[in-house]
C-alpha cells in the first residue's frame, strides 16, 4: 500500500524525472504530466493526494491549471504545491490567490520538497 499519490506536472524532463524518482523513493505512487492539458487529463483519470505543479507549462500554464482545479467541485480536496523558477512575491501571491496550498521556488532542495509533500498528504485512516 502506497503512502499516498503524487502527480508531478513539469515540462522539463530532468526535473520531472528527478521529482518522480524522489517521490517514488518516499513510497508515494507517482504519475507525471508534461503540460497543463495532460495534467487535467490525469486528474480526470484518477485524483492524486498532492499535485506538484510547475507554473511555466506548455498549452495551459500552472496558474490556469490551478484555477481549473479549484473551480471543479470534485477536485476541491486536491492539495496543490506550485513549483516555479520565478521566486518573486507577486508570482507567489498570484499562485496562492488562485488556490495553491503552497509554493516552492526552483532550484529547490529535495528535502524541502519531501517535507512539503508529506505535510499535505492525508493522514492514513483519517
Amino acid at each position: 500500500m502506497a503512502n499516498g499519490s503524487v502527480l508531478v506536472v513539469d515540462d522539463e524532463p530532468n526535473i520531472a524525472l528527478s521529482l518522480e524518482y524522489l517521490m517514488k523513493g518516499q513510497g508515494f505512487e507517482v504519475r507525471v504530466a508534461r503540460d497543463g492539458e495532460a495534467a487535467l487529463e490525469a486528474l480526470r483519470e484518477r485524483l492524486p493526494d498532492v499535485m506538484l505543479l510547475d507554473v511555466m507549462l506548455p498549452k495551459r500554464d500552472g496558474y490556469d491549471v490551478c484555477q481549473t482545479v479549484r473551480a471543479t467541485p470534485e477536485w476541491k480536496g486536491l492539495r496543490i504545491i506550485m513549483l516555479t523558477a520565478r521566486g518573486r512575491a507577486i508570482e507567489q501571491e498570484k499562485g496562492l490567490a488562485l488556490g495553491a496550498d503552497d509554493y516552492i521556488t526552483k532550484p529547490f532542495s529535495t528535502r524541502e520538497v519531501i517535507e512539503r509533500v508529506r505535510q499535505y498528504m492525508p493522514v492514513a485512516g483519517a
